[in-house]
């Protein structure tokens, strides 16, 4: 076999500027981080309440290691489903007010099963066109009629409603945009769902534990499971450990058991690491959230931002994306934040439009306002390099 094609694909990643490299963190996440012997600032984890190193966590690991091993053994429907899963599927369900959660071993995998097991080949998708590629990934599986429209562009999305369907047609969005930090516009979506019978699907991976007093965007824009039948959360991000749920009514819930492929065939998630996520979620909803100190050093990087001239980002959310252009040109810039201690990574194409490359800045409960002083220096530093806002 002849492996010219892959010599020559490496060849046009470089050329590029596309290429990527893997760096190992020596030691926990947090806001230091180590790799080599550097020791760096960390601006580019979705660890947002800084829960992936919380001794907390670390203590429910231990003690969920002891209490039930640490592999699940099998998939779970076979032995793998224990009392560790159940429990955490209750408190998802119930911390944002629906009837059922199933769990998953990944967001990627979650988004690919609700695909598999509830979209056939007859349906029709919208989505929008910045939608995480697990959900394009996910449509294109399906092989359903696969329609996008511009960019939380209602206009579009109504536009595209209005034609006729004979089959299911389902919306599909993000909330929390993973590269851009901006909110879909769901309440108007959710209307335009209700208003043309379709499902509509969110996977809030990164606003839950964010937003809505940490049950994520729909909590914070009022919406039921009603107007919103499907939603999925990730533990990888602000609960600060791994695996995912898709969230919903019992009669799509229990399809997704008995379909979604990516349930069904997979080995179920640690329960160790179920027992962790279910500490984190307590500790998420109760009196000592860390959510307070996140959003302070999100007010805080801003007003900083503002005050030394800088273009101000989009939202008032963990990511905060400072738009640069050339990806060269960004990795230029990210690697003179290095040379001055900060770990933020250079966002390119295809990752985003071209055009469009990027520093995507991510804020932690565990950053310090001093921490976040000197990332302000250094971006001023390069301030040539943001011609305009994202």
């Amino acid at each position: 076999m002849e492996f010219t094609r892959f010599e020559h694909q490496l060849d046009f990643i470089a050329r590029e500027q596309r290429w990527r490299t893997l760096e190992a963190n020596r030691g926990p996440q947090g806001s230091l981080i180590r790799i080599g012997d550097e020791a760096l600032l960390n601006f580019c984890s979705n660890d947002y309440l800084g829960l992936a190193n919380h001794p907390h966590l670390v203590e429910a690991l231990a003690e969920g290691a002891r209490r039930y091993g640490v592999g699940s053994g099998a998939a779970a429907l076979l032995s793998g489903y224990g009392e560790a899963h159940e429990a955490l599927s209750h408190d998802l369900a119930a911390s944002t007010g629906r009837d059922r959660a199933l769990i998953f071993s990944s967001g990627y995998l979650a988004n690919l099963g609700i695909f598999s097991g509830l979209v056939g080949r007859e349906d029709r998708v919208i989505s929008d066109a910045l939608n995480h590629a697990s959900l394009i990934d996910g449509v294109r599986l399906s092989r359903a009629e696969n329609l996008r429209y511009p960019h939380a562009n209602t206009t579009d999305l109504a536009a595209l409603l209005a034609q006729t369907h004979p089959a299911q047609t389902w919306i599909v969005t993000d909330g929390l945009f993973s590269m851009d930090g901006d909110l879909a516009p769901l309440t108007s979506i959710a209307a335009l769902a209700t208003q043309h019978g379709a499902g509509l699907i969110c996977d809030d991976a990164h606003g839950f534990g964010v937003l809505g007093e940490g049950a994520g965007i729909l909590a914070e824009l009022g919406l039921s499971q009603d107007d919103v039948p499907l939603l999925v959360v990730t533990f990888g991000k602000a609960l600060g450990t791994a695996g995912a749920a898709v969230i919903g009514p019992h009669l799509l819930i229990e399809n997704l058991l008995q379909k979604a492929r990516t349930f069904i065939f997979d080995t179920a998630p640690s329960p160790a690491l179920m027992h962790a996520t279910r500490t984190a979620l307590h500790l998420l909803m109760g009196t000592e959230s860390p959510r307070p100190k996140l959003m302070a050093n999100i007010r805080y990087f801003k007003q900083c931002l503002a005050q030394v001239g800088l273009p101000q980002t989009p939202g008032d959310t963990p990511i905060q994306p400072m738009l640069v252009g050339d990806g060269e040109r960004a990795l230029e810039v990210a690697a003179g934040l290095r040379e001055r201690g900060l770990y933020v990574r250079a966002i390119r194409p295809p990752t985003v439009p071209a055009g469009t490359a990027r520093l995507r800045i991510c804020l932690s409960a565990a950053h310090e306002a001093t921490q976040i002083d000197q990332l302000v220096d250094g971006l001023a530093a390069h301030r040539n390099a943001f011609p305009t806002t994202p």
